[in-house]
């Protein structure tokens, strides 16, 4: 057997194994009954306490809300930091002018390795104060920023969902700093 050929069946068994597990999670997830019947005050309860909702509980509140030019505004509805060491920055770019808006160019940065794939939201940074260090961009092996690429002109009223995911701070910082070129900063939590 060749190496390469082993490679493959072990990312085949590898995804085998993942899709299975899906599958059975999936299954064990359904069903039906009186399991539909949630009761209501699970959602209520934790904005009556004064606690934050976390991102899971679904929350309909942005985190912060960064007005840019040409109208556009960027929701950052969660920031997560995922065991895998990174933080994923959601949300939702929408056109609140009256004309369709394009994202500006310099929103994917001045870094030749990322300006070269096109629009994106490579330029956006976390920023550590109490570490004082600056979070760019995640990038794959071939140089893409980790971000939402490619993004259309959005209409007038419209909005799309965005992602960006960073190399995830210190445990013990909760709070960075959000910068996107054109949009305004923001402090924004992060949870997990």
């Amino acid at each position: 057997m060749s190496i390469r050929f082993t490679a493959k069946a072990r990312r085949g068994m590898a995804v085998l194994a993942v899709v299975a597990g899906l599958a059975v999670g999936v299954t064990s997830c359904g069903g039906g009954g009186d399991e539909d019947k949630k009761p209501e005050t699970s959602a209520s309860a934790t904005k009556e306490s004064g606690s934050d909702p976390s991102a899971q509980e679904g929350s309909d509140e942005p985190l912060v809300e960064l007005r840019g030019e040409g109208g556009l505004v960027l929701q950052i509805n969660s920031a997560v930091r995922d065991s895998g060491g990174f933080v994923t920055v959601s949300g939702e770019l929408k056109n609140d002018g009256a004309e369709a808006a394009r994202l500006s160019i310099r929103t994917a940065g001045d870094e030749t390795e990322i300006v070269r794939h096109g629009d994106s939201l490579g330029g956006a940074t976390l920023v550590d104060s109490a570490t004082k260090k600056r979070y760019y961009v995640l990038r794959d092996t071939d140089g893409r920023p980790l971000t939402t690429t490619g993004m259309p002109r959005i209409q007038a009223g419209d909005s799309i969902p965005v992602f960006m995911q960073f190399p995830a701070p210190p445990t013990s910082t909760s709070e960075v700093t959000f910068q996107l070129p054109t949009f305004a900063s923001a402090t924004i939590k992060i949870s997990g």
